[in-house]
C-alpha cells in the first residue's frame, strides 16, 4: 500500500468486526510510529492500550455514568472551542448529520441518536482501545506533535489492513478513566483510539465525508499567477 492509498482509504471507522488484533502486529505499528516528528524530539505522547477484561471494566464503569447525561461529563479540556462558528461549525454539524442519515436516524429521534452515540463508549466494537495522555505542562506545539503521531499510527494501521477511530469523546469521562486506568495525576487525558478491523458493509463506514476545497484553506503567493 502506498502512502496515498493509506490516506485515501483511512476514515473514522465506527463499526468493527470481532476479529482480534495481533499484539505483535500492533507492536510493529507502534514501533514504526516512533519515527513521527516532534518539535525538539520531545515525543510528548504516552498511551495505555486496553483489550479484554480491563477494557470491558472501563466500558462498564462509563455505562454507569452514561444515563446521567452531561451532568457526568468532566473533560479536562474543551473538545471543541466554545467560539466555534462559520465554516468550522458547519463542517462539524454536517458530518454528524451525514452519519445519522447513513444510519437512518432522523434528527427528531433523539432517543435513537443517543442510543447510537453510546457506542462511542464501547469503542464501536473494536477489540482494542488506546488511551492517550501527556504531561499537563505541554502546550499547543506538543499537542500538535501528538496529532502527528496519531496520524502516523492511523496510516500504518491501514498498511496492515486495520483501521481506527480517533475518539476525543472519551475525554468527557476522564475521572472514570482514571479510576480504571493508571494515568499519572500530573498528566492530562487527551483521547481514545479504537483499533481493529472495519466492518466493510456497515453503512456508518460508507457515507461520504466532504472535505473543504483547496481554495478555501490554501492561499498561494509568489507563484506568478
Amino acid at each position: 500500500m502506498t502512502v496515498s492509498e493509506a490516506v485515501e482509504t483511512r476514515r473514522s471507522v465506527r463499526a468493527f468486526t470481532d476479529r482480534p488484533v495481533d499484539r505483535a502486529v500492533l507492536t510493529r505499528v507502534l514501533a514504526k510510529a516512533q519515527a513521527a516528528p516532534s518539535g525538539g524530539n520531545v515525543q510528548p505522547w504516552n498511551a495505555v492500550i486496553l483489550t479484554g477484561e480491563p477494557m470491558q471494566r472501563l466500558f462498564a464503569r462509563v455505562a454507569e455514568q452514561f444515563p446521567k447525561g452531561r451532568e457526568a461529563h468532566r473533560p479536562e479540556y474543551h473538545i471543541y472551542p466554545p467560539e466555534l462558528e462559520g465554516a468550522y461549525e458547519e463542517r462539524r454539524f454536517g458530518v454528524g448529520e451525514a452519519l445519522y442519515a447513513a444510519l437512518g436516524i432522523p434528527r427528531e429521534d433523539k432517543a435513537r441518536r443517543l442510543m447510537w452515540f453510546a457506542n462511542n463508549f464501547r469503542a464501536f466494537g473494536a477489540p482494542v482501545l488506546m488511551l492517550v495522555h501527556t504531561p499537563k505542562y505541554m502546550g499547543p506545539p506538543q499537542w500538535s506533535d501528538i496529532g502527528m503521531w496519531l496520524q502516523t499510527i492511523a496510516l500504518l494501521l491501514r498498511e496492515e489492513g486495520m483501521d481506527c477511530c480517533f475518539q476525543e469523546a472519551w475525554a468527557v469521562y476522564s475521572p472514570q478513566i482514571r479510576e480504571c486506568v493508571d494515568i499519572p495525576q500530573d498528566h492530562i487525558f487527551f483521547c481514545g483510539m479504537a483499533i481493529g478491523y472495519r466492518d466493510p458493509d456497515a453503512p456508518v463506514n460508507n457515507f461520504a465525508v466532504p472535505r473543504a476545497l483547496l481554495d478555501e484553506v490554501i492561499r498561494w503567493e509568489g507563484w506568478g499567477d
